[in-house]
């Protein structure tokens, strides 16, 4: 195949792991007799497993070769991997957009369920424009990048509907007003409007005592394999994996514990919503 391999994507680690499934499952091969049968190195094979590289219809039609799959199974997994090559509007680079907000996006498009922990900010998949805008500029975003990173914001809010999303915000973040006064007002009352989208907002009060609120994160989970997170930074942001991130899902379970219910949240919202007429 010619050209650079690409980096890896979440879909790799969904085809990864139903192959590591599958040679476990069906096949007597350890890892390195697989991958001395299809001619790589074990930490190739290793890698292809834990979706830490890209897998191409090539490598998936090797696998099944080796592993012996029914026809029809072989070729779903190959059409698996053909789709997971396709573009989508994160591929293509946009000036003055981080290249870590692609990287979220593609994997967001791939996840079953996203749990968003905010602490004193309105996540991006919520945000409204004159809000996002205001928040842009006071990071000191420069006048001429601010439309196209809203724009790459916007696509990323499209999956909402598509998935299970829950955001849970500190309150501190329903009381700070980027973009001024009015551009808080409509925030907020897109966040009552949301649960008619079918996503669930719910609020951690102010000063409550948690590790909790240390930073903000954004889990995201997928089929047959383990979670991601996002952890944001100041210059961007990290993603964590494997052992690390399965801890954040327990952090989520603890936010559900702690956050109000979300008519409590809602009722809260509309107060503050209110406070601002």
């Amino acid at each position: 195949m010619s050209g650079a391999r690409k980096g890896p994507r979440a879909r790799d680690r969904i085809i990864g792991a139903r192959l590591r499934a599958i040679r476990k499952e069906r096949t007597t091969l350890s890892l390195e007799d697989a991958a001395a049968l299809a001619q790589w190195s074990p930490s190739t094979m290793s890698r292809i497993e834990t979706g830490k590289r890209h897998i191409s219809p090539e490598d998936v039609a090797t696998i099944s070769t080796i592993y012996r799959l029914p026809p029809a199974q072989r070729q779903e997994l190959i059409e698996s991997a053909r789709a997971g090559n396709a573009s989508g509007w994160w591929d293509l680079p946009l000036p003055g957009v981080p290249m870590d907000m692609g990287a979220i996006a593609s994997y967001e498009a791939d996840a079953f369920r996203l749990t968003d922990w905010s602490v004193n900010l309105i996540p991006g998949l919520l945000q409204t424009y004159h809000y996002a805008v205001g928040l842009m500029r006071s990071f000191g975003a420069a006048s001429g990048e601010i439309e196209a990173r809203w724009m790459a914001r916007l696509r990323r809010q499209q999956i909402l509907g598509n998935l299970d999303y829950e955001a849970f915000l500190g309150e501190a973040a329903l009381r700070t007003p980027f973009g001024g006064r009015e551009a808080m007002r409509n925030q907020l009352q897109a966040l009552l409007a949301a649960r008619i989208r079918g996503i669930r907002v719910r609020v951690l009060a102010e000063h409550f005592p948690s590790c909790l609120v240390t930073h903000s994160w954004l889990l995201m989970e997928f089929p047959n394999t383990s979670p991601v997170v996002n952890v944001e930074a100041i210059d961007g942001s990290v993603f964590l994996h494997d052992e690390t991130a399965e801890s954040y899902v327990r952090l989520a379970a603890e936010l559900d514990k702690l956050a109000l219910s979300a008519s409590a949240s809602q009722a809260l919202i509309d107060e503050i919503h209110k406070e601002l007429l």
